[in-house]
């Protein structure tokens, strides 16, 4: 039997953790069965794309739809001269709502030529960020005018009414409520205009 207890140092080799045979891990099999994820980017470009086109589209309809509407306030108002007291020129607020259906038939008539012109050939006839700025300003302008000359020649439409309703005043209410549905499809317009600015890349 021997006299001296095991030595330290063969014990603690044999208990050594380098000595342990690290266990493998296991396969991610989880992982492995999901496809890889390509072509994010090329649909998140393609949905950009989509909402573009669905929002030029849209604001061509509109204004499409205001141009309509301020050519009949035109017609209406520029028509409606029957005589004496009944000529829509003897009356200030009658010929504010006619100058304003003529500015609004000029600006959104051009407006649907140059995006008519432009979906169609896919070239904007602006820079991207004026053109924006155009429409923004340009739509803000005319919603207000075409809300402020329909405004003015209620009351004037309403008191002659009251004394006798005529051709005349049917006219006159004609245009007056067209010159309010241009104003209502300008003014949808413009909260089209509002979105794509801010939504406008500047990189």
């Amino acid at each position: 039997m021997s006299k001296f207890p095991d030595s330290p140092t063969k014990t603690n080799l044999e208990s050594s953790p380098a000595n342990e045979i690290p266990a493998s891990p296991l396969p991610d099999v989880e992982n492995q069965n999901q496809p890889p994820k390509v072509g994010g980017g090329v649909g998140g470009i393609l949905r950009r794309w989509k909402r573009d086109d669905l929002l030029k589209r849209g604001s061509l309809g509109l204004r499409a739809i205001a141009l309509l509407f301020s050519l009949i306030s035109f017609i209406a108002m520029a028509s409606n001269k029957h005589g004496d007291w009944k000529n829509f020129d003897r009356y200030e607020e009658y010929r504010y709502v006619l100058a304003i259906s003529i500015l609004s038939t000029l600006y959104t008539g051009g407006q649907v030529f140059r995006q008519v012109k432009e979906i169609s050939t896919g070239k904007s006839l602006l820079q991207p960020r004026t053109g924006l700025m155009l429409d923004f300003i340009g739509d803000q302008i005319t919603a207000y005018l075409l809300i402020s000359s329909a405004s003015s020649a209620v009351p004037l439409t309403n008191r002659m009414r009251e004394g006798s309703d005529n051709i005349f005043t049917d006219a006159s209410a004609t245009a007056i409520a067209f010159s309010f549905l241009a104003f209502f499809a300008v003014a949808a317009s413009s909260l089209l205009s509002g979105y794509k600015l801010s939504i406008q890349s500047y990189i």
